[in-house]
C-alpha cells in the first residue's frame, strides 16, 4: 500500500470522550478487515500511530484506540502508570475496547468488513486485547506483544471466540514467567486456537523503538519484524 491516511476519530464509551487515530490505506477497492488496536501505556501517540500505519499497510484498517480519554495524554512514565492502573483490571479496560470496535465498525471514511474484526496491543494493551477475547467480543483474533498475561478474573474463558496469539520476550522482566505457565494452563483447559511465542533474546517492548533501559524493555528490529510476520500469518489465517 502505498498512501496511507491517518485521522482522528471522536466517540464516546458511557460518559468518557474518546480521540482515537483511524489509519487506512487511502484508495480502496472493496471493503478491508479491521483491526482495534491498543497502545501501550502512553496512550494514543505519533509512535503508537507509527505501528498502525505498519500494519494498516497490510491492506487493514486499524483503529488506534484511545483507553484514557482524550484528555488524558501522559507525558512521562508517572503520568502512564497512574493512567494505565486507572483502567487496568476494571469495567472500562474492555468498555473502552468494545466501543473502539463498534465505532470502527460505524465510522464512513472508509469501508471495513464488519465480519472480520480482530485486536491487538502493545505492553498493556496486549493485556487489554486478551482480556476482549476472554470477554467473549466476537472478534477474529487477540493479538499481545510483550504484554501481561494476568487477568482480572472476571471472564469465563471459556467464552473465547477468538484465535489468540501471544508474542513474548523470553527475557522480558516485567512479564512474571508465571504468567506465562498460568496462561498456558488457561488456554489448554478451554476449546481455544491459541499460539505463545517467546522470542529468546527479548525483553520488554521489543517493538518500541524509543525503548532504551537495556535488560528490560529495549527495541529488538530483528524481533519485532518476526512479531510482525507472526501476526500477519494469524490475520491472513483467520479472515
Amino acid at each position: 500500500m502505498s498512501q496511507i491516511t491517518t485521522q482522528t476519530v471522536r466517540y464516546q464509551a458511557g460518559e468518557t470522550a474518546l480521540a482515537g487515530t483511524l489509519v487506512f490505506p487511502s484508495e480502496t477497492a472493496h471493503p478491508l478487515p479491521g483491526l482495534v488496536m491498543a497502545p501501550n501505556w502512553f496512550g494514543v501517540t505519533d509512535d503508537a500511530a507509527k505501528l498502525a500505519k505498519k500494519v494498516a499497510e497490510q491492506g487493514y484498517v486499524v483503529l488506534l484506540a484511545d483507553l484514557y480519554g482524550e484528555t488524558a495524554r501522559p507525558t512521562n512514565p508517572d503520568e502512564a502508570g497512574a493512567a494505565m492502573m486507572a483502567v487496568k483490571n476494571t469495567p472500562d479496560e474492555v468498555g473502552r475496547m468494545n466501543a473502539a470496535i463498534d465505532t470502527l465498525k460505524s465510522q464512513t471514511s472508509v469501508a471495513v468488513d464488519a465480519q472480520k474484526i480482530s485486536a491487538f496491543g502493545f505492553c498493556f494493551g496486549g493485556h487489554c486485547a486478551l482480556e476482549l477475547a476472554r470477554s467473549g467480543a466476537d472478534i477474529r483474533a487477540a493479538v499481545s506483544f510483550h504484554g501481561g498475561l494476568d487477568t482480572c478474573g472476571a471472564y469465563d474463558s471459556t467464552q473465547i471466540k477468538a484465535a489468540i496469539l501471544v508474542l513474548d520476550g523470553a527475557k522480558d522482566p516485567l512479564v512474571p514467567r508465571e504468567q506465562l505457565v498460568a496462561f498456558v494452563n488457561e488456554m489448554t483447559a478451554v476449546n481455544v486456537d491459541w499460539q505463545l511465542v517467546s522470542y529468546h533474546d527479548a525483553v520488554h517492548s521489543f517493538t518500541d523503538e524509543t525503548a532504551n533501559n537495556p535488560g528490560v524493555a529495549e527495541y529488538h528490529p530483528q524481533v519485532t519484524e518476526r512479531a510482525f510476520a507472526s501476526l500477519f500469518e494469524l490475520l491472513k489465517r483467520v479472515n
